[in-house]
């Protein structure tokens, strides 16, 4: 099972919901921190970091000694990433989404696989919690690769939850495709359902089931509740304004440690999320029998 926890903006809550609902659920969990360009998780898991890996991304390098200038390789580059001006190529290694279709077109095969460095990603434990994070080098703009790459070490036996970056582009939703279900975490301010509303059309169009943790929730008005009425989105949790859980989170600890009865609510939250992940199959399974025998 795979859980993406994301929202519409950032300072929502969504690490602090990520890392307390994966200490609630204990052995057998991985946490996956996806915020490559910030990841923060670690400051709250504290874990202990068994190896670093470098990841990089292939690039092209041009051979200009076979090179005829034919420009196939600029014509088919969607990112622009591989230009020819004059008697030159010149390759823009930043923009490259290592597709490899300039080195496939090339009919002089004057282009070979370069390596550009990403950043890293750690591996490491905590009382029987597997966490894993990546950290963007600085300077990349290509957030989704290192993202796709954290992903790789999901394991299909454990509960495997995502804390994901804020907003909805590309790394967002590298951090959502492919999850069951994704909790987003709001908070009851024009700016949170501004974002929010962004976040839910970006989850629907993945076709991926989703609920509502509203923090801070005795703040601000009603417009968020009735958005989430009208949008038959569930509000699965809500947090309030605490000063005691700003305090935990502000010296890097975990409010179930902190405040034990918080451990059974979150532990009731994923149970929710289990539901609410069965009945989606089911509606699946009962649409793809009617298509069945509508054909």
């Amino acid at each position: 099972m795979i859980i993406s926890i994301a929202s519409g903006k950032g300072g929502t809550g969504k690490t602090t919901v990520a890392t307390n609902l994966a200490v609630s659920l204990g052995s057998g969990v991985q946490l996956l921190d996806c915020d490559v360009e910030e990841p923060n998780a670690h400051l709250f898991i504290h874990p202990d970091f068994e190896k670093t890996l470098t990841i990089s991304t292939a690039v092209p390098e041009i051979d200009e000694r076979k090179c005829t200038l034919c420009g196939k390789c600029a014509e088919i580059c969607q990112y622009k990433a591989i230009v020819v001006i004059g008697e030159t190529v010149l390759p823009f290694q930043e923009l490259c989404h290592s597709c490899g279709g300039c080195m496939e077109v090339c009919p002089e095969r004057a282009i070979r696989e370069g390596a550009r460095v990403l950043g890293e990603i750690e591996v490491g434990h905590r009382n029987g919690l597997e966490f894993i994070h990546g950290r963007l080098r600085v300077g990349e703009a290509m957030a989704p690769p290192l993202i796709r790459r954290v992903r790789s070490f999901a394991h299909p036996d454990k509960i495997t939850i995502i804390d994901a970056p804020p907003g909805t582009s590309c790394p967002v939703i590298a951090s959502m495709k492919g999850a069951e279900f994704v909790l987003l975490v709001t908070e009851p301010t024009p700016f949170g359902l501004h974002d929010l509303k962004l976040a839910v059309g970006a989850v629907r169009i993945l076709g991926i089931p989703c609920g509502l943790l509203i923090n801070r929730s005795d703040m601000g008005d009603d417009r968020l509740p009735e958005y989430a009425k009208a949008e038959e989105i569930p509000i699965l949790m809500e947090i309030p304004f605490d000063r005691r859980i700003a305090e935990a989170y502000s010296k890097g600890e975990l409010l179930v440690e902190i405040m034990p009865q918080w451990k059974e609510k979150f532990l009731q939250l994923y149970d929710r999320i289990k539901e609410l992940i069965e009945i989606k199959k089911q509606q699946q399974s009962v649409y793809s029998r009617r298509e069945a025998a509508g054909s």
